[in-house]
């Protein structure tokens, strides 16, 4: 009887060693995994004693399977790529995620990988595979989709490598493609921001109103009750969000349940349309939903008293709105990019992050807010005036009472000829008076000059 050995066991049938091997497979009554033992004809026992007869079984089952586990147990090809993510992925990460972000992780996995790798055995994708499918998303998909696809793949080689499936993972070096598709990064003006709140009805113009002051994602914003509103403290709190119909009792982040402060005037305005839905209201002689009295009502109601439909209301308010105005784009996405970028010069980074209840800054300064190109020309234009010393023609400034006094003092020193600066005779009083309080820097070379040649003078007197 042959001995159990970790790397399997081999014994003598008639003439030949036979060596014996567990190997996991896929039991077709119950799809799951079960283990079996696997015999592999060695060689004749003549040719070969029984230490090389191991040695060859072990070089068999590499060459089989290419893995072998703690306990002996060797993993068997029948294992499909979309086995593993149905039976052994997805099964541990569902726990971690809400019941709505299942459904949309789910639905990329399977559009983007599983749909892909269908039928293949799990050891036989290799790199230049993975690789390769992640090069033609590229093509079709966007750039968010594209980099959340290699994501879960290498999530799923890395927990196939863990649980014994894989000797290696061949995700690990895979790359985003550099041909990635560029993210839509419309900012608007406050001009054209103005003009789409000009366009619409009361409620539209109160309800975007708030949504551009307080950067609201549109899950927080048709979730607002009367009962979240203190006209008196001029703020809000955020208490749930609605997704598809449902309402939540947690938002997108941590910091999206808050309080959040109102413009008065903004505050005045949410107190004059709720008077005027309770007087709409009494007009009505059948009444559906909740009533504007009710501190359970919503603040922006649909036709049936419910929340309103975010995909409904960007299509039927949004997109019309934006085609009617000739806007490049229109969406709450915009809004908030638009209001994180058109912000940055009204206060510090950090209320910027707070407005938009990030957890994390970068998520603010990288992704929402955008360079605009007057910012970076007035940017350009101060730089060039702090190092010359003189006003950059075409802008204006203000600077402190201190700059200004010295950017005075410097423009009578200077004329404008025809756009370009031409230095004026200067007196010499103001010559001698400039030298005595700022030396320049040929006087100090001259100064230091005299130093050294009055110091070699010394030293030939003395020898």
């Amino acid at each position: 009887m042959g001995k159990s050995h970790q790397k399997g066991w081999v014994s003598i049938r008639g003439k030949k060693w036979y060596g014996y091997f567990r190997r996991t497979v896929i039991d077709p009554s119950t799809n799951q995994p079960k283990i079996v033992s696997t015999p592999v004809a060695l060689g004749l026992k003549s040719e070969m004693t029984k230490y090389e007869a191991r040695d060859k079984l072990e070089l068999e089952i590499k060459r089989l399977t290419g893995q072998i586990t703690e306990d002996g147990v060797v993993r068997n090809g029948s294992v499909t790529f979309d086995w593993f993510v149905q039976n052994r992925y997805l099964p541990l990460k569902e726990g971690d995620w809400k019941e709505e972000t299942a459904k949309v992780k789910k639905f990329l996995i399977k559009a983007d990988l599983v749909d892909a790798f269908r039928g293949v055995r799990l050891e036989s994708i290799d790199k230049l595979a993975l690789q390769t499918h992640l090069n033609r998303l590229a093509k079709t998909r966007s750039k968010d989709r594209v980099l959340n696809a290699g994501t879960y793949m290498r999530a799923i080689f890395r927990e196939a490598v863990d649980q014994d499936f894989l000797p290696k993972d061949p995700a690990r070096s895979v790359k985003a493609p550099s041909t990635l598709r560029d993210t839509d990064k419309t900012i608007l003006s406050w001009d054209q921001l103005r003009s789409a709140l000009s366009s619409l009805q009361l409620r539209d113009r109160i309800l975007l109103t708030l949504d551009m002051t307080n950067a609201l994602r549109p899950s927080e914003l048709f979730g607002l009750r009367w009962s979240c509103f203190d006209p008196e403290l001029c703020q809000i709190e955020i208490k749930e969000t609605t997704y598809k119909g449902k309402i939540r009792p947690w938002g997108k982040t941590k910091a999206s349940l808050t309080k959040i402060p109102v413009a008065p005037a903004l505050a005045e305005e949410l107190v004059a349309w709720r008077q005027q839905c309770r007087e709409a209201q009494q007009r009505k002689k059948n009444l559906r939903g909740p009533s504007a009295y009710d501190p359970n009502a919503f603040i922006f109601p649909a036709r049936g008293g419910g929340f309103i439909d975010s995909s409904n209301y960007r299509n039927r308010v949004l997109h019309k709105l934006a085609k009617e105005l000739g806007l490049p784009k229109l969406t709450f996405q915009v809004i908030r990019r638009t209001i994180a970028t058109l912000a940055g010069d009204k206060g510090h980074v950090k209320d910027i992050q707070g407005i938009l209840r990030h957890t994390r800054l970068a998520t603010t300064t990288d992704v929402y807010m955008q360079s605009l190109e007057s910012g970076v020309r007035s940017t350009v234009n101060s730089i060039h005036e702090e190092l010359s010393g003189i006003p950059t023609p075409g802008t204006q400034p203000t600077p402190p009472a201190e700059a200004q006094s010295k950017r005075e003092e410097t423009s009578k020193a200077v004329g404008i000829q025809n756009g370009r600066s031409f230095p004026q005779e200067r007196s010499r009083a103001s010559g001698e008076e400039r030298a005595a309080s700022t030396p320049t820097r040929g006087v100090v070379l001259e100064f230091a000059t005299k130093m050294r040649q009055s110091e070699g003078r010394r030293m030939r007197l003395s020898s």
